[in-house]
């Protein structure tokens, strides 16, 4: 059994940052663990730009983002582990894994950063009808295919879902000389980012349906079509709406899921609306020395906020290895099963709570809260709160309050699911708060 006073689960954009913070904030016995054959993680595949704009102040592509960090690990001499997959991970923070090297792997730490990120969802997932050919894969998957593998996945593409993972792939598909025959959206507005769908969609006059669905997949062999029919306001088909659109490939661009297995194996309580651990304002979670950070905790917008929000968690890890502190009051137990005064988003009851820890809740229009509670005795001067509109709003106000007391209020021209919403609070007007209730009003379109 090997022992190590800090083990990141994951090497990518969010591990690599969280292990850098650790060791400057004087966490020497580090181990990462990353269970691909390089750091980096997603990043290595996506040779488009617009990262670190904030987090570097240059416009870098995803493979010159993730080589910095890298660059850090490496300077810093910080360990890891590649190829290597967790398989268990107890309450007690002893983790199991296993690589081709070393074969069965026991290490036990005395504190632990869950950074697994993301996968995408499936076809299974969305429960799309129809042949089952070739030719159907995550966006994910086809950027891989084309940019770490050299294979061109099609050449006429429908896609399903607005995520920005698709919105950039239709680009790149018309840039090496494919057709993009549509983009199929099931809601009334785009899942990515305002800029994606100006640059990688519009731009390119890419047609683009709007609360529509895949009716059928089409093709024995391989796809041959889709077609396509449009919904009602209850997602339910209309009948009548189909069409078809001709195609030899369907990616799939639905939307994001966090790599929470390992976190609800240890009985981490997890939130029902983020799929992500519930944490505190430290970013730790109900097991104390255990924190989540970046894309296994909520799916971020811009990785300049995963490697942010990271590095706050290795500092914070860093903290709390100096001083064996834990978070007071919060049950361990998982939040898999709810009581009758639970949070609709929240495994945990206000019985679960001691007097000095203050839930924050979602109201109207606001979905899943990150961080879910805040102890009084923070020694924050203000928490960050992060969350995603339900919908899109133009001329929004954001409130978060506790009862009647209105703690903060913050306009914004526009709000849009595909973009995070940031909202600070300083911790003294939280002293007296019995819980922080989020929420947006403003006109939908």
């Amino acid at each position: 059994m090997r022992e190590v006073q800090l083990v990141v689960i994951g090497g990518g954009a969010a591990g690599m940052a969280a292990a850098v913070s650790a060791r400057r904030n004087g966490v020497q016995d580090i181990l990462i663990l990353e269970r691909n054959d390089s750091l980096g993680g997603v990043l290595r595949q996506c040779i488009h730009n617009g990262f670190g704009l904030h987090r570097f102040k240059e416009d870098l592509t995803g493979v010159e983002f993730a080589a910095k960090y890298e660059d850090m690990v490496r300077e810093m001499q910080i360990p890891f582990l590649l190829n290597t997959f967790v398989i268990e991970l107890k309450p007690d923070k002893t983790i199991t894994a296993v690589n081709p090297e070393q074969g069965l792997i026991e290490i036990r730490a005395q504190s632990i950063i869950l950074a697994m990120g993301c996968r995408e969802r499936s076809r299974n997932a969305l429960l799309i009808p129809g042949a089952r050919g070739a030719g159907i894969m995550t966006a994910g998957t086809a950027q891989r295919y084309l940019n770490i593998d050299g294979y061109l996945p099609g050449r006429r593409i429908v896609i399903v879902g607005s995520g920005d993972i698709g919105l950039i792939m239709a680009r790149q598909f018309v840039l090496e000389g494919c057709q993009v025959a549509a983009v199929v959206e099931i809601m009334p507005w785009s899942g990515g980012l305002p800029r994606n769908m100006k640059q990688c969609i519009e731009d390119f006059d890419i047609p683009v349906y709007y609360n529509s669905v895949i009716a059928q997949v089409r093709g024995k062999e391989r796809v041959s079509s889709v077609l396509v029919a449009r919904v009602d306001e209850n997602r339910r088909l209309i009948p009548g709406t189909e069409f078809e659109i001709p195609c030899d490939t369907l990616l799939i661009s639905a939307g994001l899921i966090p790599e929470n297995e390992l976190t609800e194996q240890a009985g981490i309580r997890l939130s029902r609306a983020t799929r992500g651990a519930e944490v505190s304002e430290e970013l730790e979670t109900s097991i104390p020395g255990v924190f989540s950070c970046g894309n296994v905790l909520h799916v971020h917008d811009l990785v300049d906020f995963v490697s942010e929000e990271a590095e706050e968690a290795g500092q914070n890890a860093a903290v709390w290895l100096s001083e064996n502190r834990s978070l007071p009051g919060l049950s361990q137990n998982s939040g898999q099963e709810s009581s009758a005064d639970s949070s609709p988003e929240s495994g945990f009851s206000q019985s679960d709570l001691a007097d000095d820890i203050v839930p924050a809740v979602s109201g109207d229009g606001v979905g899943g809260i990150v961080p879910q509670f805040v102890c009084r005795g923070t020694a924050k001067k203000e928490i960050s709160f992060m969350f995603r509109p339900k919908n899109r709003f133009r001329d929004a106000v954001i409130t978060a309050s506790s009862g009647r007391d209105e703690l903060i209020r913050k306009k914004a021209i526009a709000l849009t699911p595909g973009e995070m919403c940031r909202v600070t609070i300083p911790a003294e007007k939280l002293a007296q708060a019995s819980e922080i209730r989020f929420s947006v009003e403003g006109t939908m379109v």
